[in-house]
């Protein structure tokens, strides 16, 4: 069903911007600026009514992890070919892979506040900007600083779109989907990793119009930022946003807009409720945060930082490295191999996200925990005492298993609950702790994944049973600290972890 509904954005009376706008430094006054032009733009461009379903806004409101994952993927086939044409050592090459790291965590940390403050859709648009910046300076890079630079640019993009997202995608879906359809983060994240491969295959060794490969394979991320670009246009603004900043009646619009199986009755008691429980809220910020959240934030930090500390990440970005330096595979067949690995990361989320809404998060956690660290610690004993020669296609089919216990579960789940287990008042910025605290485990992965691999004289099984440790502590944290947040509203959940 497609409703009709207009968003041309009333989000503040004019009186609750003049009595809470507080004094601004030179860079959030910018930051204000930015914003204000984006508001004049949406306004004059998107004033008329435009035809919106929840489909198009759930889809185009999850495009921010398409972003992430395809920069993720993108440079795991263009590392091996820039390392070759600029001349780089493995640590140059690592710290390019990690690099756009650096520029997450910043984005992560900078964007809540702002999100609490702006909304979530403006600063989605800031992100698909910084996303068509970065992407553009890449392909054009001439050297290795230039390189870094665009990728901390880059960066920026994807730590802001990792913190906004989640939130967002939690506001606006229903109590009872909103597992499945927060996972439409993480799956457009995998889907986002597939089309990187099938990037990196198009364009490997075809240097079109005199542009060697990679610089496309870079480049085609540009596609991706434009419909991000778009989509954040036309996307509504979160309707929990829009009543925290006094703004009932557009809250009203899209409740209406993205809950079509219900009526409006039911619509103003989600509103009620919404509403009651942000007149509890005081105004946000870190102070706040610690003082009523702690056990979120402990929650969101630690599942973060394990789900990167697994090591997703260096099979990720490494897995063509893996193949060409422990096995000795030719460059075209190790992008192959992560091209399979990407077909089971994709296939497994989509199961994840049909049955997210059937089983427990934290039973679910605990699963994917206990297939992680059987398929890590058989890998890697195979690797220490078996003949390596003989070893390449155990060892993807046990990296598959590895990919399909965190695909169903750490993988979708870390970003479900720190889209949903903060109060409404700190939630940008709650979820950019989370999401800064899964930027920093990614660096260290991706930091030191190549030297690991170096070290342990590029036999496999050293970082990986590294990994196996980490994959097995994960399973104590989840039973002490996660909270179960299945089939609850996310005012509940507040009550709840505010009460403790």
């Amino acid at each position: 069903m497609t409703t009709t509904a207009s968003f041309t954005e009333t989000t503040e009376p004019t009186e609750t911007k003049a009595s809470t706008k507080p004094t601004e430094t030179n860079a959030s006054a910018n930051a204000a600026g930015i914003i204000d032009t984006i508001e004049t733009v949406e306004s004059r461009t998107f004033s008329t009514r435009f035809p919106l379903n929840g489909a198009f806004i759930f889809t185009f409101g999850a495009l921010g992890g398409m972003l992430f994952g395809f920069d993720t993927g993108i440079i795991s086939g263009a590392s091996p070919l820039i390392e070759s044409d600029f001349g780089l050592t493995v640590s140059q090459t690592g710290f390019i892979t990690s690099s756009v790291l650096i520029g997450s965590c910043v984005g992560a940390l900078s964007i809540g506040a702002l999100s609490d403050r702006f909304g979530r859709k403006k600063l989605l648009i800031v992100s698909a900007i910084l996303f068509l910046i970065g992407s553009g300076l890449c392909a054009a890079s001439t050297g290795f600083l230039m390189m870094v630079a665009a990728r901390i640019i880059l960066g920026l993009a994807v730590g802001a779109a990792s913190a906004l997202t989640p939130a967002y995608l939690a506001e606006l879906a229903p109590k009872e989907r909103r597992g499945s359809l927060s996972t439409l983060f993480q799956l457009m994240i995998t889907f986002g990793i597939l089309l990187a491969y099938a990037s990196n295959l198009g364009f490997l060794g075809h240097d079109l119009l005199g542009f060697a490969d990679w610089r496309w394979m870079l480049g085609s991320a540009l596609v991706p930022a434009a419909l991000l670009l778009i989509g954040g246009i036309l996307l509504p603004e979160s309707p929990r946003y829009l009543v925290n900043k006094g703004d009932e009646r557009n809250a009203f619009k899209v409740l209406t807009l993205i809950r079509t199986d219900v009526d409006q009755t039911q619509v103003q008691l989600e509103l009620d409720e919404i509403k009651e429980v942000a007149a509890q809220d005081t105004k946000g910020g870190v102070r706040e945060l610690f003082r009523i959240a702690r056990p979120a934030l402990v929650a969101a930090v630690g599942i973060m930082l394990f789900q990167q500390l697994v090591g997703i990440n260096s099979v990720i970005y490494f897995l063509p490295q893996v193949f060409i330096k422990g096995f000795g595979f030719p460059e075209n067949d190790a992008i192959w191999v992560s091209v399979g690995i990407g077909v089971v990361n994709f296939v497994s989320t989509i199961v994840a996200t049909m049955i997210m809404d059937r089983f427990g998060r934290k039973q679910l956690l605990i699963f994917g925990s206990v297939v992680m660290t059987v398929a890590l610690a058989i890998l890697s004993v195979m690797n220490f005492v078996g003949d390596v020669s003989a070893l390449a296609v155990p060892t993807m089919i046990l990296i598959a298993f590895y990919i399909l216990g965190f695909a169903v579960s750490w993988g979708p789940i870390a970003w479900v609950l720190v889209g949903e287990i903060f109060p409404l008042s700190v939630r940008g910025i709650g979820s950019s702790f989370g999401s800064a605290a899964n930027w920093l485990g990614n660096f260290i992965v991706s930091q030191f994944f190549l030297m690991l691999l170096d070290a342990f004289g590029n036999n496999v099984g050293g970082p990986f049973a590294i990994f196996g440790v980490f994959a097995a502590l994960s399973i104590p944290f989840v039973l002490r600290f996660v909270p179960e947040t299945k089939g609850k509203s996310l005012e509940q959940i507040e009550e709840e972890l505010t009460r403790r």
